[in-house]
């Protein structure tokens, strides 16, 4: 990963058009390679829609080539980019897949790991671009510094850094009533994901701090659940503490992740004594909406305190099952919970706005389309699609 500007690049205005023979001489084969991936293809994939062998696309990314002008603007119109994308001149933070947290690799096939990474890379690249015009909120992670996890004296066991980091971040010991909002106010870029349902469900959340900020990418299908995507946050939160040394997919750090989220959300030492001596739905609903969890997480939590063994919890998690079926739990969207929607992003832009910036401007700088600028902003529509049958 770096941020840096290669020798001998091509320095041109933001807003200027680069023709397609000039971006030829300055051919970026990462772009290309970027590109390939945010559009979900193979280099088979992209070489068949030019025409070219696959060896050909492999030489442009690896450098050892660059394609003619003709093929820089089909590159561009296969992979729905600017033609001046493809061309050296700007800021680039590598990211490695290995550097993210992924759930389960065995779910999250490498091409849409890569679009996911891909995806984090362009949001870096604009976040670069508006901490360029606005002081966004420093970072307060304990061990971070810049792209870095360095050692410091902070409990790395779940539980016991889920109390320092509430601590840490004066959140009490009670609710927290906005979980996105509070790791933004601490620097930490979140964002909902603009991938189809498809890629959500296998790509689901993930986070890395092997940028100079950390991010966290959360997923439009927890999205229509507001306590799922709580707790998706703050498992991926989890992860940014404790696991500097990434493992993608390691069940021991996923699990840590999740006792830290249990703990982050629901202090044992406050919500054992509200836990029902047996198992009341009607109770553990009404603690729900109090401490903003998920039944199922409370379920959990009456299992892990000792006031249900592991047969009545796998009972009760059938229960609650039938009770959702029949429409008596609802998931709630997060569009009612304001504070769980990322916004440090979009609010950096209207302020940048305020002085003189337009949309426009910034995509010409990124060399992105404004749909996509958009959407990078968080200003798609994140609602689940309604699928008739």
């Amino acid at each position: 990963m770096n941020d840096q500007e290669r020798p001998g690049q091509l320095r041109l205005l933001a807003d200027e058009e680069i023709p397609r023979d000039v971006v030829s001489g300055a051919f970026d084969a990462a772009r290309l390679t970027q590109a390939r991936r945010l559009a979900g293809m193979t280099k088979k994939t992209v070489a068949d829609k030019l025409g070219v062998s696959p060896v050909a696309v492999g030489q442009w990314e690896a450098g050892t080539a660059s394609p003619r002008p003709d093929n820089v603007e089909a590159l561009a119109k296969a992979l729905d980019v600017p033609v001046p994308f493809l061309a050296s001149g700007r800021p680039y933070a590598r990211l490695d897949s290995a550097a993210a947290h992924f759930r389960s690799l065995r779910r999250t096939p490498a091409i849409q790991r890569s679009k996911a990474v891909a995806f984090t890379e362009q949001l870096w690249e604009l976040t670069h671009a508006l901490e360029k015009r606005v002081r966004l909120p420093a970072v307060d992670l304990p061990g971070f510094s810049a792209g870095e996890v360095e050692q410091v004296e902070f409990p790395t066991d779940p539980i016991n850094a889920a109390r320092a980091l509430r601590q840490h971040w004066d959140l009490g010991v009670r609710r927290i009533p906005r979980v996105v909002r509070a790791m933004e106010q601490h620097g930490i870029i979140v964002t909902l994901a603009p991938f189809t349902a498809d890629d959500a469900k296998t790509i689901d959340a993930f986070s890395t701090t092997q940028l100079p900020r950390p991010v966290v990418v959360l997923t439009p299908d927890r999205a229509n659940d507001v306590y799922r995507h709580r707790f998706t946050a703050a498992h991926e939160l989890g992860h940014l503490v404790m696991h500097g040394n990434c493992v993608p997919g390691d069940p021991v750090q996923e699990k840590e992740a999740d006792i830290f989220a249990a703990e982050f959300l629901t202090p044992k030492d406050q919500i054992g004594p509200e836990l029902p001596s047996r198992i009341d739905f009607n109770a553990l609903i009404e603690l729900s909406a109090r401490w903003g969890v998920s039944v199922d997480s409370l379920l959990r939590r009456c299992k892990e305190v000792g006031m249900a063994s592991e047969a009545t919890y796998r009972r009760a998690y059938q229960r609650l099952a039938a009770l959702r079926n029949a429409g008596v739990i609802r998931p709630e969207p997060i569009e009612g919970f304001p504070g769980e929607i990322p916004t440090l992003l979009r609010s950096a832009f209207k302020m940048a706005e305020q002085n003189g910036l337009t949309l426009k401007e910034l995509a010409a700088e990124l060399r992105i389309t404004l749909p996509r600028l958009r959407l990078l902003l968080g200003e798609g529509d994140t609602r689940p699609a309604l699928e008739l049958v």
